[in-house]
């Protein structure tokens, strides 16, 4: 039984390539997606994988690492870890805008289930999010929009541009204000090096529809070709050539950590387990999924209600 709940955000510095292990498209190695919503996830077992990973490289006890998450498969006191991890929702997606170089985008599902979550963590928010029209947007920022010409010689600025793709911009509530200064507040660690980012969360955020947000997560995602080299020559081997997918950098998701009395022969209660989980990833630089070595996975961690 879980006695201790928490919400991790992760904020992707690199392109992330949490894999999904098949091909379902074009795209060879494509990342994980949630079935019912399509939108990019990370697996909470990856996360988990992860963290332990790297607990002792971001300063953890080294001797905690089985009473918190588990003895290897091999170990003869098997028995489970006291932390949890749960799967990582997307709350919001960087999309190229023609003013101010990229924005967040967020919808109204990614928000609500990021507030459950949160709140399920034990941080109430009051958001109060209204449906938007498909082909319509919120935005904080009035700098994002451009000029939209009209027939009498005057400009009107209330259009905004997102890829390929022109915005109706409608009244913005002040909710909107809210939900941005929360995440740039809750999501975004303190140190001087992210005020550039936590000041454009805060500014740069827009709020599209479902439908729309959801065609941006699945078609605005960052595609590399690869080429497979042949060991022997040197050269590009034939037919080697294939697509990976990539969460692109400034994304941002949120996790549910859920943490329980540790078992085994170190005894720990579940509100002493939490903190040290804190202590060890908070504000951390976390490496998850494939392509370590050229640099993709790069997270950073921010932990909340703990």
């Amino acid at each position: 039984m879980f006695e201790s709940k928490a919400a991790v955000f992760l904020y992707a510095v690199s392109p992330v390539h949490m894999g999904a292990g098949t091909a379902t498209g074009i795209v060879d190695n494509p990342i994980q997606r949630e079935r019912h919503t399509n939108h990019p996830s990370f697996a909470g077992s990856g996360i988990k994988g992860a963290v332990r990973h790297g607990f002792v490289g971001v300063g953890g006890d080294p001797d905690l690492i089985e009473p918190l998450f588990g003895p290897e498969a091999r170990a003869g006191d098997l028995h489970a870890g006291a932390v949890a991890f749960g799967d990582a929702q997307l709350v919001a997606f960087p999309i190229r805008s023609l003013k101010r170089s990229y924005v967040y985008a967020t919808s109204p599902q990614a928000l609500a289930r990021a507030q459950r979550l949160l709140g399920l963590a034990g941080q109430r928010l009051d958001w109060q999010i209204d449906d938007v029209e498909d082909g319509h947007c919120q935005a904080v920022n009035p700098a994002l929009l451009s000029n939209d010409h009209r027939g009498d010689g005057t400009d009107e600025h209330n259009k905004l541009h997102l890829e390929a793709f022109e915005y109706e911009v409608a009244a913005m509530p002040p909710v909107l204000e809210q939900v941005a200064r929360d995440l740039a507040n809750l999501a975004i660690p303190k140190a001087p090096s992210y005020a550039f980012f936590r000041e454009k969360i805060a500014k740069d955020i827009v709020l599209l529809s479902d439908t729309d947000f959801a065609y941006f997560v699945e078609h605005a995602t960052l595609v590399e070709p690869h080429v497979r080299i042949n060991d022997e020559s040197g050269a590009a081997d034939d037919g080697g050539l294939f697509y990976t997918e990539n969460l692109p950098p400034e994304s941002l998701l949120v996790a549910p950590i859920f943490a329980s009395p540790t078992r085994g022969k170190v005894r720990m209660e579940a509100g002493d387990v939490m903190p040290k989980i804190k202590c060890a990833i908070n504000e951390q630089i976390l490496q998850i999924g494939g392509d370590a070595t050229t640099g993709r996975g790069l997270v950073v961690a921010k932990v909340v209600g703990a």
